[in-house]
Protein backbone atom coordinates (compact mmCIF):
# COMPACT_ATOMS: atom_id res chain seq x y z
CA UNK A 1 0.00 0.00 0.00
CA UNK A 2 1.37 3.24 -1.04
CA UNK A 3 0.12 7.02 0.27
CA UNK A 4 0.52 10.36 0.04
CA UNK A 5 1.53 13.10 2.68
CA UNK A 6 -2.35 13.48 3.13
CA UNK A 7 -4.50 10.76 1.91
CA UNK A 8 -5.34 6.74 2.38
CA UNK A 9 -5.01 4.10 -0.06
CA UNK A 10 -7.55 3.15 -2.03
CA UNK A 11 -8.77 -0.26 -0.01
CA UNK A 12 -8.37 1.27 2.64
CA UNK A 13 -11.64 0.76 4.95
CA UNK A 14 -13.27 3.51 6.80
CA UNK A 15 -15.59 2.24 9.27
CA UNK A 16 -17.65 2.51 12.80
CA UNK A 17 -18.06 -0.52 15.73
CA UNK A 18 -20.56 -0.82 17.99
CA UNK A 19 -21.55 -4.55 20.52
CA UNK A 20 -24.42 -6.40 21.27
CA UNK A 21 -25.21 -5.67 24.60
CA UNK A 22 -24.25 -2.08 24.12
CA UNK A 23 -26.89 -1.03 22.13
CA UNK A 24 -29.64 -3.85 21.33
CA UNK A 25 -31.94 -3.93 24.13
CA UNK A 26 -34.88 -6.38 23.43
CA UNK A 27 -33.07 -8.94 25.97
CA UNK A 28 -36.51 -10.44 26.66
CA UNK A 29 -37.31 -10.62 22.57
CA UNK A 30 -36.66 -12.35 19.79
CA UNK A 31 -35.80 -15.71 21.85
CA UNK A 32 -33.04 -14.27 23.45
CA UNK A 33 -31.39 -16.43 26.33
CA UNK A 34 -29.98 -14.64 29.40
CA UNK A 35 -26.17 -13.21 29.01
CA UNK A 36 -23.34 -12.93 32.07
CA UNK A 37 -24.45 -9.07 31.34
CA UNK A 38 -27.88 -9.48 32.05
CA UNK A 39 -27.11 -10.87 35.85
CA UNK A 40 -24.57 -8.56 36.50
CA UNK A 41 -26.04 -5.59 35.71
CA UNK A 42 -28.93 -6.70 37.94
CA UNK A 43 -26.36 -7.20 40.96
CA UNK A 44 -26.55 -4.08 43.50
CA UNK A 45 -23.42 -1.33 42.86
CA UNK A 46 -22.02 -3.63 39.71
CA UNK A 47 -22.92 -0.79 37.07
CA UNK A 48 -22.81 3.36 37.82
CA UNK A 49 -26.50 4.50 37.98
CA UNK A 50 -28.15 0.51 38.12
CA UNK A 51 -27.84 0.58 34.56
CA UNK A 52 -28.30 -1.97 32.21
CA UNK A 53 -28.97 -2.99 28.86
CA UNK A 54 -32.10 -3.77 28.69
CA UNK A 55 -33.45 -1.56 26.14
CA UNK A 56 -29.61 0.32 25.59
CA UNK A 57 -30.24 2.21 22.25
CA UNK A 58 -33.22 -0.28 20.94
CA UNK A 59 -30.95 -1.34 17.95
CA UNK A 60 -32.96 -4.63 18.07
CA UNK A 61 -36.41 -2.35 16.49
CA UNK A 62 -34.19 0.09 14.92
CA UNK A 63 -31.68 -1.13 12.81
CA UNK A 64 -32.98 -0.56 9.58
CA UNK A 65 -32.69 3.35 10.59
CA UNK A 66 -29.41 3.17 11.91
CA UNK A 67 -28.16 0.95 9.01
CA UNK A 68 -29.46 3.67 6.81
CA UNK A 69 -27.55 6.58 9.14
CA UNK A 70 -24.18 4.15 7.91
CA UNK A 71 -24.79 4.75 4.61
CA UNK A 72 -25.47 8.73 4.86
CA UNK A 73 -22.45 9.00 6.59
CA UNK A 74 -20.42 7.00 3.99
CA UNK A 75 -19.47 4.08 6.09
CA UNK A 76 -17.54 1.48 4.05
CA UNK A 77 -17.51 -1.22 7.20
CA UNK A 78 -19.90 -1.86 10.08
CA UNK A 79 -17.94 -3.56 12.91
CA UNK A 80 -20.61 -5.30 14.70
CA UNK A 81 -20.98 -8.64 17.74
CA UNK A 82 -23.18 -11.06 17.51
CA UNK A 83 -24.62 -12.10 20.70
CA UNK A 84 -24.69 -15.46 21.00
CA UNK A 85 -27.48 -15.86 23.55
CA UNK A 86 -29.46 -14.39 20.71
CA UNK A 87 -28.99 -17.26 18.72
CA UNK A 88 -28.61 -20.04 20.48
CA UNK A 89 -30.46 -19.35 23.97
CA UNK A 90 -27.99 -21.77 26.16
CA UNK A 91 -25.14 -21.39 24.92
CA UNK A 92 -25.52 -25.41 23.54
CA UNK A 93 -28.26 -27.04 21.93
CA UNK A 94 -31.17 -25.68 19.72
CA UNK A 95 -30.27 -22.78 17.58
CA UNK A 96 -32.69 -20.03 17.62
CA UNK A 97 -34.21 -18.76 14.15
CA UNK A 98 -35.54 -15.76 15.17
CA UNK A 99 -32.29 -14.40 16.55
CA UNK A 100 -30.43 -15.51 13.11
CA UNK A 101 -32.79 -13.96 11.11
CA UNK A 102 -32.53 -10.48 12.66
CA UNK A 103 -28.59 -11.03 12.12
CA UNK A 104 -29.11 -11.99 8.57
CA UNK A 105 -31.20 -8.46 8.19
CA UNK A 106 -28.30 -6.72 9.09
CA UNK A 107 -25.89 -8.49 6.92
CA UNK A 108 -28.01 -8.18 4.27
CA UNK A 109 -29.34 -4.51 4.33
CA UNK A 110 -25.36 -3.75 4.71
CA UNK A 111 -24.46 -5.60 1.72
CA UNK A 112 -27.64 -3.71 -0.10
CA UNK A 113 -25.99 -0.16 0.82
CA UNK A 114 -22.22 -0.64 -0.70
CA UNK A 115 -21.04 -1.72 3.60
CA UNK A 116 -18.77 -4.46 4.31
CA UNK A 117 -20.12 -6.40 7.42
CA UNK A 118 -17.50 -7.13 10.16
CA UNK A 119 -18.70 -9.54 12.57
CA UNK A 120 -17.45 -9.99 15.97
CA UNK A 121 -18.18 -13.34 17.77
CA UNK A 122 -18.24 -12.83 21.17
CA UNK A 123 -18.42 -9.08 22.49
CA UNK A 124 -18.68 -10.03 26.53
CA UNK A 125 -22.21 -11.31 26.48
CA UNK A 126 -21.36 -15.14 27.37
CA UNK A 127 -25.46 -17.57 27.61
CA UNK A 128 -25.62 -17.38 31.27
CA UNK A 129 -26.47 -21.31 31.07
CA UNK A 130 -22.68 -21.47 30.18
CA UNK A 131 -21.44 -19.33 33.07
CA UNK A 132 -23.54 -21.55 35.34
CA UNK A 133 -21.69 -24.62 34.27
CA UNK A 134 -17.99 -23.24 34.93
CA UNK A 135 -17.76 -20.24 32.32
CA UNK A 136 -14.94 -19.69 30.77
CA UNK A 137 -12.81 -21.91 33.15
CA UNK A 138 -14.60 -24.74 31.24
CA UNK A 139 -12.74 -26.43 28.31
CA UNK A 140 -16.59 -27.54 27.36
CA UNK A 141 -17.07 -23.69 27.38
CA UNK A 142 -14.05 -23.83 24.27
CA UNK A 143 -16.52 -26.73 22.47
CA UNK A 144 -19.74 -25.27 22.71
CA UNK A 145 -17.75 -21.73 20.97
CA UNK A 146 -16.60 -23.87 18.45
CA UNK A 147 -20.26 -25.08 17.14
CA UNK A 148 -21.47 -21.33 17.80
CA UNK A 149 -18.77 -19.79 15.78
CA UNK A 150 -19.28 -22.71 12.94
CA UNK A 151 -23.64 -22.27 12.63
CA UNK A 152 -22.12 -18.78 12.38
CA UNK A 153 -20.16 -18.96 9.54
CA UNK A 154 -22.56 -21.79 7.83
CA UNK A 155 -25.24 -18.93 8.30
CA UNK A 156 -23.47 -16.03 7.30
CA UNK A 157 -19.86 -17.11 5.78
CA UNK A 158 -21.16 -16.78 1.87
CA UNK A 159 -21.94 -12.38 2.57
CA UNK A 160 -19.30 -11.80 5.31
CA UNK A 161 -15.45 -12.30 4.51
CA UNK A 162 -14.15 -10.33 8.10
CA UNK A 163 -14.31 -12.37 11.19
CA UNK A 164 -13.55 -11.76 14.78
CA UNK A 165 -13.88 -14.59 17.29
CA UNK A 166 -13.11 -12.06 20.50
CA UNK A 167 -13.26 -8.74 21.51
CA UNK A 168 -10.80 -7.75 24.25
CA UNK A 169 -10.17 -11.02 25.99
CA UNK A 170 -8.05 -9.12 28.31
CA UNK A 171 -11.08 -7.67 29.36
CA UNK A 172 -12.83 -11.16 29.69
CA UNK A 173 -10.17 -12.78 31.58
CA UNK A 174 -8.63 -10.10 33.93
CA UNK A 175 -11.26 -7.63 34.50
CA UNK A 176 -13.98 -9.92 34.58
CA UNK A 177 -12.08 -12.60 36.52
CA UNK A 178 -9.36 -11.08 37.72
CA UNK A 179 -10.77 -7.72 38.93
CA UNK A 180 -14.04 -8.93 39.58
CA UNK A 181 -15.05 -5.35 37.54
CA UNK A 182 -17.10 -6.77 34.54
CA UNK A 183 -19.01 -10.00 34.51
CA UNK A 184 -19.06 -12.60 36.04
CA UNK A 185 -17.34 -10.59 38.94
CA UNK A 186 -14.96 -13.17 40.03
CA UNK A 187 -11.96 -12.23 41.49
CA UNK A 188 -9.33 -14.51 41.26
CA UNK A 189 -5.64 -14.21 39.94
CA UNK A 190 -5.23 -17.34 39.22
CA UNK A 191 -8.36 -17.94 37.20
CA UNK A 192 -8.27 -15.36 35.05
CA UNK A 193 -4.54 -16.69 33.81
CA UNK A 194 -6.59 -19.97 33.04
CA UNK A 195 -9.18 -18.15 31.21
CA UNK A 196 -7.07 -16.38 29.26
CA UNK A 197 -5.92 -19.70 27.86
CA UNK A 198 -9.15 -20.89 27.59
CA UNK A 199 -10.17 -17.76 25.46
CA UNK A 200 -7.17 -18.67 23.35
CA UNK A 201 -7.69 -22.03 22.87
CA UNK A 202 -11.39 -21.10 22.01
CA UNK A 203 -10.01 -18.86 19.22
CA UNK A 204 -7.39 -21.29 17.61
CA UNK A 205 -10.28 -23.88 17.12
CA UNK A 206 -13.24 -21.42 15.71
CA UNK A 207 -10.62 -20.09 13.34
CA UNK A 208 -10.39 -23.78 11.97
CA UNK A 209 -13.77 -24.23 12.05
CA UNK A 210 -15.01 -21.07 10.43
CA UNK A 211 -12.16 -21.62 7.16
CA UNK A 212 -13.74 -25.16 6.96
CA UNK A 213 -16.57 -23.67 6.25
CA UNK A 214 -15.57 -20.52 5.14
CA UNK A 215 -12.37 -21.08 3.02
CA UNK A 216 -11.92 -17.47 2.16
CA UNK A 217 -12.99 -16.12 5.66
CA UNK A 218 -10.44 -13.64 6.95
CA UNK A 219 -10.15 -14.48 10.81
CA UNK A 220 -8.69 -12.67 13.44
CA UNK A 221 -8.65 -11.52 17.15
CA UNK A 222 -9.25 -7.93 18.72
CA UNK A 223 -6.68 -6.90 21.41
CA UNK A 224 -7.40 -3.83 23.80
CA UNK A 225 -3.76 -2.41 22.98
CA UNK A 226 -1.74 -1.30 26.18
CA UNK A 227 1.41 0.65 25.50
CA UNK A 228 2.84 0.66 28.75
CA UNK A 229 5.94 3.24 28.83
CA UNK A 230 8.22 3.00 31.87
CA UNK A 231 8.13 5.78 34.34
CA UNK A 232 11.60 6.22 33.91
CA UNK A 233 13.32 5.09 30.78
CA UNK A 234 16.63 4.43 32.15
CA UNK A 235 15.44 1.94 34.87
CA UNK A 236 16.00 -1.13 34.67
CA UNK A 237 13.23 -2.15 37.01
CA UNK A 238 10.91 0.34 35.22
CA UNK A 239 11.69 -0.98 32.20
CA UNK A 240 11.23 -4.40 34.03
CA UNK A 241 7.61 -3.13 34.94
CA UNK A 242 7.10 -2.05 31.38
CA UNK A 243 7.75 -5.57 29.84
CA UNK A 244 5.32 -7.15 32.55
CA UNK A 245 2.26 -5.45 31.77
CA UNK A 246 3.51 -5.62 27.78
CA UNK A 247 3.38 -9.54 28.25
CA UNK A 248 0.37 -9.61 29.80
CA UNK A 249 -2.14 -7.30 27.94
CA UNK A 250 -0.51 -7.53 24.49
CA UNK A 251 1.85 -10.84 23.77
CA UNK A 252 -0.59 -13.03 25.80
CA UNK A 253 -3.10 -12.73 23.15
CA UNK A 254 -0.53 -12.63 20.12
CA UNK A 255 2.50 -14.57 20.70
CA UNK A 256 0.49 -18.01 20.70
CA UNK A 257 -0.60 -16.81 17.06
CA UNK A 258 2.59 -16.07 15.74
CA UNK A 259 4.99 -18.29 17.27
CA UNK A 260 3.20 -21.21 19.54
CA UNK A 261 4.29 -19.60 22.74
CA UNK A 262 3.23 -17.66 25.61
CA UNK A 263 5.85 -14.93 27.11
CA UNK A 264 8.55 -16.31 29.25
CA UNK A 265 8.52 -13.17 31.59
CA UNK A 266 4.84 -13.89 32.42
CA UNK A 267 4.79 -17.54 33.52
CA UNK A 268 8.36 -16.24 35.55
CA UNK A 269 6.35 -13.33 37.27
CA UNK A 270 3.17 -15.56 37.59
CA UNK A 271 4.35 -19.04 38.99
CA UNK A 272 3.50 -17.77 42.19
CA UNK A 273 0.13 -17.83 41.55
CA UNK A 274 -0.66 -21.21 38.95
CA UNK A 275 1.64 -23.51 37.62
CA UNK A 276 0.10 -23.84 34.49
CA UNK A 277 -0.91 -27.00 34.04
CA UNK A 278 -4.18 -25.79 32.63
CA UNK A 279 -2.13 -25.43 29.23
CA UNK A 280 -2.83 -29.23 28.18
CA UNK A 281 -0.23 -31.31 25.46
CA UNK A 282 -0.85 -29.72 21.91
CA UNK A 283 -2.65 -26.19 22.58
CA UNK A 284 0.15 -24.25 21.68
CA UNK A 285 0.53 -25.92 18.72
CA UNK A 286 -3.31 -25.65 17.64
CA UNK A 287 -2.70 -21.95 18.28
CA UNK A 288 0.17 -21.22 16.38
CA UNK A 289 -0.59 -19.68 13.01
CA UNK A 290 -4.39 -19.66 13.68
CA UNK A 291 -4.87 -15.54 12.64
CA UNK A 292 -5.02 -13.43 9.49
CA UNK A 293 -5.05 -10.59 10.91
CA UNK A 294 -5.02 -8.67 14.56
CA UNK A 295 -7.51 -5.87 15.75
CA UNK A 296 -5.93 -3.12 17.89
CA UNK A 297 -8.26 -1.36 20.15
CA UNK A 298 -6.64 1.69 20.92
CA UNK A 299 -7.69 4.47 23.45
CA UNK A 300 -4.64 6.04 25.36
CA UNK A 301 -1.09 5.28 26.70
CA UNK A 302 -0.04 4.34 30.22
CA UNK A 303 3.09 4.97 32.18
CA UNK A 304 4.41 2.36 35.00
CA UNK A 305 6.89 2.13 36.96
CA UNK A 306 8.59 -0.34 39.72
CA UNK A 307 7.29 0.40 43.40
CA UNK A 308 8.40 -2.03 46.20
CA UNK A 309 6.10 -0.20 48.85
CA UNK A 310 2.97 -0.45 46.57
CA UNK A 311 0.41 -1.48 48.91
CA UNK A 312 -2.83 -3.53 48.13
CA UNK A 313 -5.03 -0.31 47.62
CA UNK A 314 -2.61 0.86 44.84
CA UNK A 315 -3.09 -2.57 43.30
CA UNK A 316 -6.61 -2.34 43.00
CA UNK A 317 -6.73 1.28 41.54
CA UNK A 318 -4.45 -0.16 39.01
CA UNK A 319 -7.97 -1.12 37.57
CA UNK A 320 -8.68 2.48 37.26
CA UNK A 321 -5.05 2.81 34.79
CA UNK A 322 -7.72 1.12 31.84
CA UNK A 323 -10.30 3.18 32.93
CA UNK A 324 -12.54 0.33 34.27
CA UNK A 325 -14.17 0.23 38.09
CA UNK A 326 -11.65 -0.76 40.69
CA UNK A 327 -13.17 -4.10 41.79
CA UNK A 328 -12.36 -6.17 44.45
CA UNK A 329 -8.49 -6.85 42.77
CA UNK A 330 -5.82 -5.67 40.22
CA UNK A 331 -6.91 -6.59 36.59
CA UNK A 332 -3.00 -7.30 36.72
CA UNK A 333 -1.62 -10.84 37.93
CA UNK A 334 2.29 -10.52 39.27
CA UNK A 335 1.95 -6.85 39.45
CA UNK A 336 2.43 -6.73 43.28
CA UNK A 337 5.35 -4.33 42.58
CA UNK A 338 4.24 -2.27 39.55
CA UNK A 339 2.55 1.47 39.69
CA UNK A 340 0.28 2.94 37.32
CA UNK A 341 1.43 6.24 36.87
CA UNK A 342 -0.79 9.49 36.55
CA UNK A 343 -1.68 10.01 32.93
CA UNK A 344 0.39 12.66 31.05
CA UNK A 345 -2.05 14.94 28.52
CA UNK A 346 -5.42 15.89 27.86
CA UNK A 347 -7.59 13.73 30.12
CA UNK A 348 -11.02 12.57 28.72
CA UNK A 349 -14.31 11.49 31.73
CA UNK A 350 -13.00 8.18 31.39
CA UNK A 351 -9.54 8.99 32.94
CA UNK A 352 -7.78 8.41 29.65
CA UNK A 353 -5.63 10.49 28.73
CA UNK A 354 -5.18 11.88 25.03
CA UNK A 355 -2.25 10.52 23.25
CA UNK A 356 -2.02 10.19 19.60
CA UNK A 357 1.54 9.27 19.57
CA UNK A 358 0.98 6.16 21.57
CA UNK A 359 -1.55 4.94 18.30
CA UNK A 360 1.31 5.43 15.73
CA UNK A 361 3.94 3.93 18.07
CA UNK A 362 1.97 0.61 19.53
CA UNK A 363 0.92 -0.16 15.44
CA UNK A 364 4.97 0.03 14.25
CA UNK A 365 5.31 -2.11 17.11
CA UNK A 366 2.31 -4.46 16.31
CA UNK A 367 3.49 -4.79 12.92
CA UNK A 368 6.88 -5.95 14.09
CA UNK A 369 6.05 -8.31 16.38
CA UNK A 370 3.36 -9.94 14.44
CA UNK A 371 3.85 -9.18 10.86
CA UNK A 372 0.46 -9.54 10.50
CA UNK A 373 -2.38 -6.96 8.56
CA UNK A 374 -3.47 -4.87 11.01
CA UNK A 375 -7.17 -3.29 11.43
CA UNK A 376 -8.18 -0.43 14.16
CA UNK A 377 -11.51 -2.15 15.26
CA UNK A 378 -11.98 0.64 17.94
CA UNK A 379 -10.78 3.98 18.39
CA UNK A 380 -12.40 6.85 20.32
CA UNK A 381 -12.99 8.68 23.15
CA UNK A 382 -15.67 10.05 26.32
CA UNK A 383 -16.23 13.63 26.71
CA UNK A 384 -19.18 15.85 28.73
CA UNK A 385 -21.45 16.20 25.85
CA UNK A 386 -24.54 18.42 26.02
CA UNK A 387 -26.96 19.55 23.16
CA UNK A 388 -27.05 22.75 22.79
CA UNK A 389 -29.77 25.27 22.88
CA UNK A 390 -29.88 25.04 18.43
CA UNK A 391 -30.05 21.33 18.41
CA UNK A 392 -25.97 20.86 17.91
CA UNK A 393 -23.50 18.38 19.73
CA UNK A 394 -20.23 20.49 20.02
CA UNK A 395 -17.80 17.71 20.29
CA UNK A 396 -14.88 19.82 19.68
CA UNK A 397 -12.77 17.51 22.28
CA UNK A 398 -13.48 14.40 20.24
CA UNK A 399 -12.92 15.89 16.89
CA UNK A 400 -9.23 16.86 18.02
CA UNK A 401 -9.08 13.23 19.13
CA UNK A 402 -10.09 11.59 15.97
CA UNK A 403 -8.23 14.18 14.12
CA UNK A 404 -4.94 13.18 16.10
CA UNK A 405 -5.57 9.23 16.03
CA UNK A 406 -6.40 9.06 12.52
CA UNK A 407 -3.59 11.22 11.17
CA UNK A 408 -1.25 8.51 13.62
CA UNK A 409 -2.86 5.74 11.69
CA UNK A 410 -1.91 7.48 8.03
CA UNK A 411 1.38 8.42 9.22
CA UNK A 412 2.33 4.57 11.08
CA UNK A 413 1.10 3.40 7.29
CA UNK A 414 3.61 5.65 5.46
CA UNK A 415 6.24 4.54 7.62
CA UNK A 416 5.12 0.19 6.38
CA UNK A 417 2.52 -0.68 9.25
CA UNK A 418 -0.14 -2.82 6.85
CA UNK A 419 -2.98 -1.02 8.34
CA UNK A 420 -6.09 -1.98 6.50
CA UNK A 421 -8.72 -0.08 8.03
CA UNK A 422 -10.04 2.17 10.76
CA UNK A 423 -13.38 1.79 13.58
CA UNK A 424 -14.25 4.80 15.30
CA UNK A 425 -15.58 3.82 18.85
CA UNK A 426 -18.42 4.26 18.65
CA UNK A 427 -21.46 4.55 15.87
CA UNK A 428 -23.51 6.15 18.82
CA UNK A 429 -23.93 6.59 22.63
CA UNK A 430 -24.66 3.29 24.32
CA UNK A 431 -24.38 1.46 27.60
CA UNK A 432 -20.53 1.63 28.63
CA UNK A 433 -20.59 -1.37 30.62
CA UNK A 434 -19.40 -0.96 34.02
CA UNK A 435 -19.84 2.60 33.49
CA UNK A 436 -23.33 2.50 32.73
CA UNK A 437 -24.91 5.17 30.41
CA UNK A 438 -22.48 7.95 32.52
CA UNK A 439 -19.90 8.04 29.44
CA UNK A 440 -20.84 9.10 26.17
CA UNK A 441 -18.34 7.74 23.27
CA UNK A 442 -20.74 8.37 20.57
CA UNK A 443 -20.15 10.49 16.85
CA UNK A 444 -23.92 10.00 17.35
CA UNK A 445 -25.96 11.40 20.17
CA UNK A 446 -28.67 9.30 21.64
CA UNK A 447 -31.00 10.24 23.65
CA UNK A 448 -31.82 7.69 25.90
CA UNK A 449 -35.35 8.55 26.92
CA UNK A 450 -36.85 9.28 23.72
CA UNK A 451 -34.15 7.12 21.59
CA UNK A 452 -33.70 9.68 19.13
CA UNK A 453 -30.42 9.91 17.39
CA UNK A 454 -28.75 13.16 16.37
CA UNK A 455 -25.33 13.64 14.33
CA UNK A 456 -22.78 15.29 16.14
CA UNK A 457 -20.21 17.81 15.05
CA UNK A 458 -17.65 14.83 15.28
CA UNK A 459 -20.04 12.80 13.02
CA UNK A 460 -19.78 15.34 10.40
CA UNK A 461 -16.18 15.96 10.69
CA UNK A 462 -15.56 12.13 10.30
CA UNK A 463 -18.53 11.45 7.04
CA UNK A 464 -16.15 14.64 5.38
CA UNK A 465 -12.80 12.47 6.47
CA UNK A 466 -14.20 9.21 5.00
CA UNK A 467 -15.46 11.55 1.43
CA UNK A 468 -12.06 12.88 1.36
CA UNK A 469 -10.34 10.24 2.36
CA UNK A 470 -8.00 12.47 4.21
CA UNK A 471 -7.64 13.90 7.64
CA UNK A 472 -9.80 16.91 7.65
CA UNK A 473 -8.15 19.86 9.35
CA UNK A 474 -10.07 20.64 12.72
CA UNK A 475 -10.54 24.81 12.12
CA UNK A 476 -13.29 22.78 8.64
CA UNK A 477 -15.47 21.36 11.46
CA UNK A 478 -17.67 24.47 11.80
CA UNK A 479 -18.53 24.73 8.05
CA UNK A 480 -19.71 21.09 7.60
CA UNK A 481 -22.48 21.23 10.27
CA UNK A 482 -25.91 21.32 9.36
CA UNK A 483 -28.10 23.40 11.79
CA UNK A 484 -30.01 21.98 13.17
CA UNK A 485 -28.07 18.31 12.65
CA UNK A 486 -29.78 14.92 11.30
CA UNK A 487 -31.58 13.42 13.20
CA UNK A 488 -33.47 9.95 13.59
Amino acid sequence: MTTTPSDFPADFLFGAATASYQIEGGVHEGGRGTSIWDTFSAQPGAVVGGDNGDVACDHFHKWEADIDMMEELGLQAYRFSIAWPRVQPLGTGEFNDEGIAFYRGIVDRLKEKGIKPFITLYHWDLPQALDDDGGWLSRDTVDAFVVYAERMAQEFGADAEMWATFNEPWVSAFVGYGAGAHAPGHADDAEALEVAHHLNLAHARAYKAIKAVSPGAQVGIVNNCHLPRPWDPSSELDRAASAHIDALANKTFQEPFTHGTYPAILKTNTAHLTDWSFVHAGDLAEMNGAVDWFGVNYYASHLVRHNDHKGKEQSKLATLADGHKAGANSPWPGDEQIEFMPPAGKITTMGWNVDPSGMHAHLLKIHRETGKPLYVTENGSAWDDQVDSDGRVRDSDRVEYFNGHIDAVRKAIAEGADVRGYMAWSLMDNFEWAQGYAKRFGIVWVDYQTLERRWKDSAYWYAETIRRRAVVPIEQTESLVSTPPRTI
